[in-house]
């Protein structure tokens, strides 16, 4: 299938091989113009009136008409179309995704780590090492990332989002705390400014701080047999059924297997018997286990998608019981 992500030209890396094994790896301190040619986003998105034809009542086709309301968006290198949108629609280009990074890594800091498209160029992301990290328990690393998405086919705002990798196994958590503190979105209504964004956004001292206390709690608190499986339960089965009776019996194993012993990093003493524990156990079962069509719906889903709202409500129960 064409421009799907299991094409190394759709992502670069830098450092070890992502969690999907894919993609084109470059050496650290790349221009951004190298990691947009080797993370598949060396094209621009243009733009073009909608055509369509009409018929007549006899069924003789007419010449085509154009929609003026409406604009058809395509990559400039294979003309291939993305989306029909409005034509208040406001694109922000792939150069513009790594060119929000520029800055910060020249002068805060940052470090590019990875890069892409998915779906055909539909959205186009990139992360960034912030420097930021929390150990716990002493060798279970917990680094933040600052996530810049964004679409072309109004499925996903510009979205600028903190986000937590765990070291030991790759797991990615969304830093969306309380009140949604370490994310900024905009909307394709609006002009994408990345300089008030990042004035929005700030580096995140207080979105990561807030983060990493609740993580050192759920590490810090023990569960039992019984609350274990009743929290895979709530969050990826039916809490108002008896376990034999649940639709997704076999996630809801597989994730507890996960954080039972079977994960990365499960044995750890951060996470084995413990919150932590489960909410890796949902994080590493969203990423790399649950069904996927292919590694492209499985990122796409894992982090903006419906697997990044089990991870969500996963965080949110287990901040729940770690109170």
């Amino acid at each position: 299938m064409a421009h799907e992500l299991q094409n190394a030209s759709d992502m670069a890396y830098i450092g070890e091989t992502p969690w999907h094994g894919l993609g084109n790896q470059l050496p650290k301190n790349q221009p951004i113009e190298v990691w947009q040619k080797a993370a598949g986003m060396d094209f621009e998105i243009k733009q073009t009136e909608v055509l369509f034809n009409a018929a007549s009542e006899n069924g003789n086709m007419l010449n085509l008409r154009s929609n003026k309301d409406a604009t058809v968006l395509y990559r400039s290198d294979t003309n291939e179309a993305l989306s029909v949108v409005s034509k208040r629609y406001k694109v922000v280009q792939p150069r513009d995704v790594l060119g929000f990074y520029r800055d910060l890594v020249s002068v805060s800091g940052f470090e590019l780590e990875t890069a892409g498209v998915l779906k055909g160029g539909k959205k186009l992301w990139a992360l960034a090492r912030t420097g930021e990290e929390t150990m716990l328990s002493g060798i279970d690393k917990v680094k933040c990332y600052l996530l810049l998405a964004t679409s072309c086919d109004g499925s996903l705002a510009t979205t600028a989002q903190f986000t937590s990798i765990r070291v030991v196994c790759n797991n990615t958590l969304q830093m969306a705390v309380g009140d949604n503190l370490g994310a900024v979105r905009v909307p394709h209504s609006t002009v994408f400014d990345p300089v008030a964004v990042k004035q929005s956004l700030g580096l995140g001292v207080t979105a990561w701080d807030t983060f990493s206390q609740s993580i050192k709690d759920m590490s810090n608190r023990p569960v039992n047999k019984f609350e274990a499986m009743n929290y895979f339960v709530n969050v990826l089965g039916n809490p108002d059924l008896p376990l034999q009776e649940q639709p997704n019996q076999k996630a809801i194993q597989m994730a507890y297997g996960l954080y039972s012993g079977d994960g990365k990093g499960s044995k750890m003493a951060s996470a084995n018997g413990t919150v932590w524990g489960l909410m890796n156990g949902v994080t590493e079962f969203v990423d790399a286990h649950r069904r996927a069509r292919n590694q492209d719906n499985r990122l796409d889903s894992a982090w903006f998608g419906q697997g990044a709202q089990i991870k969500q409500k996963g965080f949110e129960a287990a901040l729940a019981l770690a109170a």
